[in-house]
């Protein structure tokens, strides 16, 4: 079943088999285990005094917020994460603009449920509803690059509309959905660096065949400008709460009328479709493994339990025919192309550029750091 040298974490459900740079310590604990108490830590979960400071980031927030028409921006694309996040917000009498992209592969319950937040919080939604010949071009040169990745068109837009919106707005925070106790684990080499811009205009330059004109980009002048010079700020609120992934799913599916959809970012046909079908037959990746081993480590589930439900199927084979021959039809794509790009070398995301930090790319900014300081203030 395993290849030869197979090596189960004695935790969690994390292995060898898609992370060769998986590591293991004389117990047999892998390296995961301790970069979630690592960042349970910096992120204040189990702080005694974490009350405190959620009660202090919704004051600045409301501070902040004083006399605009927004306090914050969140996100929402019908998952449990920002639909639970939603909820809290009401609950501390925040007043959140609500972004979503429109992308063009939202499920019909992840439609249902995003509608039905709005309706039941009175939130204002804004939707970035992109080109889709753009869109999509830019979709079919991450396949066409052999990466790993292809949710980096989505995610980049998400980051560089939210930056733009907070400037417009003059809005000081950003809340995230994300959390350690759902997603702190995922191997680097599963992922790319969802705002590099540079690595992105090379794949599109190399592969894409139209310009992106309408499509939001994450640059670096207008990022470092809006974040360091402007005082916005990410926050993950979840983290100072007992967040307990199916005790929100109940609360969000009694006060939100939300539905669930399946695996985690399956609200997306795309998504599901990649991480169900396209990570484990390309790239040999089952995302479930990072995924339960969070809600493991977090105490949600047992291992058992987690071994258990990696023994389901990803995908029902009636299902995977349907949603397969949808998503090729839309990118415009026949099955013998589509099997092309599955079958041909992988290629690191580096091999097209990637965006330096910031301080190696302007070494001058480590000096101008007091004076930012000085000016937000």
């Amino acid at each position: 079943m395993y290849m030869t040298g197979f090596k189960q974490c004695t935790l969690t459900v994390m292995d060898n088999i898609a992370d060769p740079d998986i590591r293991f310590d004389e117990k047999g604990i892998c390296n995961y285990c301790y970069e979630y108490k690592a960042a349970e830590i910096n992120e204040h979960v189990k702080d005694p005094n974490r009350n405190e400071l959620l009660e202090k980031l919704i004051t600045k927030i409301k501070k902040d917020g004083k006399d605009k028409p927004y306090d914050c921006i969140t996100g929402v694309s019908g998952g449990v994460d920002s639909t639970y996040l939603i909820l809290m917000a009401k609950k501390w009498g925040l007043r959140p603009l609500i972004v979503h992209f429109d992308n063009g592969w939202n499920s019909e319950i992840a439609v249902q449920n995003i509608n039905n937040i709005i309706r039941n919080t009175g939130f204002n939604l804004y939707t970035i509803v992109v080109n889709w010949e753009e869109f999509r071009d830019l979709q079919l040169s991450y396949i066409k690059a052999g990466v790993v990745d292809w949710e980096v068109p989505t995610d980049h837009a998400i980051a560089a509309t939210w930056f733009k919106l907070a400037k417009k707005y003059k809005i000081k925070t950003i809340l995230s959905g994300n959390n350690v106790v759902t997603e702190a684990i995922m191997p680097p080499s599963w992922i790319n660096n969802k705002t590099d811009y540079v690595n992105l205009k090379a794949i599109q330059k190399k592969f894409g065949s139209i310009s992106l004109n309408t499509y939001p980009v994450y640059d670096f002048w207008p990022q470092y400008y809006t974040a360091y010079l402007k005082g916005v700020k990410s926050e993950k609120p979840l983290n100072l709460l007992d967040y307990n992934k199916s005790k929100a799913k109940e609360q969000i599916k009694k006060e939100l009328e939300w539905k669930d959809y399946g695996g985690k970012h399956y609200e997306s046909v795309y998504t599901k479709f990649y991480q169900a079908y396209v990570l484990p037959t390309r790239f040999n990746i089952d995302k479930r493994k990072p995924h339960l081993s969070n809600l493991v480590l977090s105490g949600q589930i047992s291992k058992e339990q987690a071994l258990k439900e990696l023994e389901e199927p990803l995908y029902l084979p009636n299902d995977l025919i349907r949603e397969k021959e949808y998503v090729l039809k839309k990118l415009g794509l026949s099955n013998v192309e589509f099997e092309t790009f599955m079958t041909m070398p992988k290629v690191n995301h580096g091999e097209y550029g990637k965006q330096p930090f910031i301080t190696d790319k302007y070494p001058i900014l480590k000096l101008l750091r007091p004076i930012v300081k000085l000016i937000r203030k």
